[in-house]
């Protein structure tokens, strides 16, 4: 862990928790997050939960249907992801 950034290194990445996966919609590939931390539209981020592992470039943030450029702690947005995940997966935004 590192104390300067609070981060986890992970292979060659480290990354930092942001929030957790509340709901998945399947048939337009949503996924709706909780944050614990701040993220943007062009942060990369890692889902991983028991069986999934989807690392992507955040390229749209939506708060009640209205988009958004960057989400703070104790907010909900809906995410465009590239493959399923599922409730309960940990976010993590990739520092390096």
């Amino acid at each position: 862990m590192s104390a300067l950034l609070g981060g986890i290194e992970l292979g060659e990445h480290e990354i930092k928790e942001v929030g957790t996966v509340t709901h998945y919609f399947t048939k337009i590939s949503v996924a709706v997050v909780e944050l614990s931390d701040t993220l943007s539209v062009g942060d990369r981020i890692l889902i991983k939960g028991m069986t999934t592992e989807v690392e992507q470039t955040v390229n749209s943030m939506q708060i009640e249907h209205e988009s958004v450029e960057k989400a703070k702690a104790g907010q909900s947005f809906g995410l465009k992801v590239d493959d399923r995940v599922r409730e309960g997966d940990t976010v993590y935004k990739i520092l390096q």
